[in-house]
């Protein structure tokens, strides 16, 4: 098998600027659950990149952020809106029901997007006492299926959401590769969009392990450490987090790293896109690709070079590209790629 994959962003190694930072962090004593000052200056850091003062508090996982981040609409009786696709609903097995004690509502999307029409339409299906009230809306951007909302398009169903008196949570497990390729800055994603409160990725981006959530609606989430404790996702060694994110932040590492994987996923598009055996199946936005494959030819594929199956049903697979990835790996993947479709042809 190649030392590298186009399986997951998961796969890949942390950046080696994250390790030095961990590694200088490794020294004498520090106060434990967050009291250091690594986690005090990545806070800061944190209000630097939004150009705000934020709530910042870090959490092992996505999963872990995602649900933690959602603690703040709780309601016993209360959904969430998300896609069909989404994370949270398809990922995360029973975990965000569990622990939110909520219902999740699946609304039905296009490439992975939610659309104002679709949102409406799942706002205006209550049944008074006998369904559960929308408390809030999940926005995940990238989506699952690697395809972008504009700034428009999230101006206009965060809106919507706030109209309906819905808060509003985005899953930014690769937010870096939205920002680089739409051109614009967090701020103008996160912030002047309304996004409440943010789940910001970090091991799809270079990390070993930690993300945060980051609280952009003042006074949101006072209650956030009990959460954070009672959900098992209080680090007590907290400064190994804050380092990553520490380095993570400096000279916009995490942009750097995303556009490298933006990079790698425009040129494996390029390569398979005129071959008659792969179709496309959505629209190639950030670092994912999903394509059709002849059901014959993904398993041979899988054993050189392993990736997730998406829907065999459809022969859809996911191909994903991380901030390692390179023209070299495209080429050796697609190398491969043509040699095992001749053969069964």
């Amino acid at each position: 098998m190649p030392e590298k994959s186009f399986a997951s962003d998961n796969f890949a190694p942390a950046h080696p600027k994250v390790m030095a930072a961990i590694l200088a962090c490794n020294e004498g004593h520090a106060m434990a659950y967050g009291g250091d000052d690594l986690t005090k200056k990545a806070g800061e850091a944190f209000d630097a990149l939004f150009g705000r003062k934020v709530g910042c508090h870090f959490v092992f996982n996505g999963t872990g952020a995602n649900i933690t981040a959602l603690m703040a609409f709780h309601k016993p009786y209360g959904s969430v809106l998300c896609s069909d696709a989404a994370h949270i609903a398809n990922d995360e097995s029973t975990a965000p029901e569990r622990f939110l004690g909520m219902r999740l509502t699946l609304i039905e999307s296009k490439h992975g997007k939610i659309t104002p029409e679709g949102l409406r339409a799942a706002l205006g299906g209550a049944h008074g006492v006998h369904h559960p009230v929308p408390v809030a809306l999940s926005i995940t951007q990238p989506t699952e299926l690697g395809t972008l909302y504009s700034i428009d398009e999230l101006k206009t169903l965060i809106a919507i959401a706030h109209d309906h008196g819905l808060g509003v949570h985005m899953d930014g497990a690769r937010l870096g590769c939205a920002v680089v390729a739409l051109g614009c800055t967090v701020r103008e994603m996160v912030v002047d969009t309304g996004v409440d409160i943010l789940s910001f990725g970090g091991t799809k981006q270079g990390m070993i392990c930690g993300e945060a959530v980051i609280v952009l609606k003042p006074g949101l989430a006072e209650e956030f450490p009990y959460w954070q404790k009672h959900a098992m996702q209080l680090a007590s060694k907290m400064r190994f987090i804050a380092a990553q994110f520490l380095a993570l932040l400096e000279n916009d590492l995490w942009l750097d790293n995303a556009r490298a994987a933006n990079r790698a996923a425009a040129a494996l598009k390029a390569a398979v896109e005129p071959l008659p055996y792969v179709e496309i199946a959505h629209p190639v936005q950030a670092n994912a690709l999903f394509v059709r494959l002849p059901p014959a030819l993904i398993e041979p594929l899988q054993q050189e070079t392993f990736f997730w199956p998406w829907d065999l049903s459809q022969g859809m697979v996911r191909w994903m590209c991380a901030f390692d990835s390179d023209v070299e790996d495209v080429g050796k993947f697609v190398t491969t790629l043509r040699r095992l479709a001749d053969s069964h042809t």
